[in-house]
């Protein structure tokens, strides 16, 4: 584990290829059930370039109408999220250090030329608990800063099974993903990137 400027963690190769691989399978259970779509940036209705869908109680969405924001059900199919699978709590309990359990995961498909523009995660009314990230598939740029926009920043690789904790003076600092590295995991059939971000919403 190395531990970053303000406090955030890289804990590299922390999934094993069995534990990734049975991850993606429970995510593809729940893509069924939830199908990835195209947010869109608030104001603007300009489409992110990334695909996401959620999972346990809430879900992060954003559209051009009511911006970002964590509501209970998909914004297409309009049902309920599907359920927390239990290894996502586990992991949870064993790293966020935290009392109480993540209510939404946020799951970010990033193809080939998907990016991620810096920003903070600071939708959520509990920023005592951090946000917890998974890196499944093909390698990605990483760049993380400080809580300001102007501060600078640093990158660095992230590879399939990697968990990024961003919590105490880190919790709000800025991040983004810079690039995709397509063809650097054979995890996924068609290639890409999975992002899990685990969080705890209220207080």
């Amino acid at each position: 584990m190395s531990t970053l400027a303000n406090g955030i963690r890289h804990l590299p190769d922390y999934l094993d290829r069995a534990a990734q691989e049975h991850l993606v399978e429970l995510i593809r259970g729940i893509v069924a059930e939830a199908p990835l779509y195209v947010p869109e940036m608030p104001g603007t209705g300009k489409p992110m370039s990334v695909r996401m869908t959620n999972c346990g109680p809430l879900g992060w969405v954003t559209d051009k109408e009511k911006g970002y924001r964590y509501q209970s059900f998909h914004p297409v199919t309009k049902k309920p999220w599907p359920a927390m699978p239990q290894e996502l709590t586990d992991l949870w309990e064993r790293l966020a250090g935290h009392p109480k359990p993540p209510e939404a995961c946020l799951i970010n498909f990033y193809s080939d030329d998907a990016k991620m523009g810096l920003h903070q995660d600071r939708d959520e009314t509990d920023l005592s608990a951090p946000v917890l990230s998974i890196s499944l598939g093909d390698s990605c740029l990483f760049r993380v800063g400080g809580l300001n926009r102007k501060e600078p920043t640093g990158s660095f690789r992230l590879s399939s099974g990697d968990i990024v904790i961003l919590g105490g003076e880190g919790r709000l600092a800025f991040h983004g993903i810079d690039r995709i590295y397509p063809g650097t995991s054979t995890l996924l059939r068609n290639g890409g990137r999975i992002n899990l971000t685990l969080r705890r919403v209220n207080s």
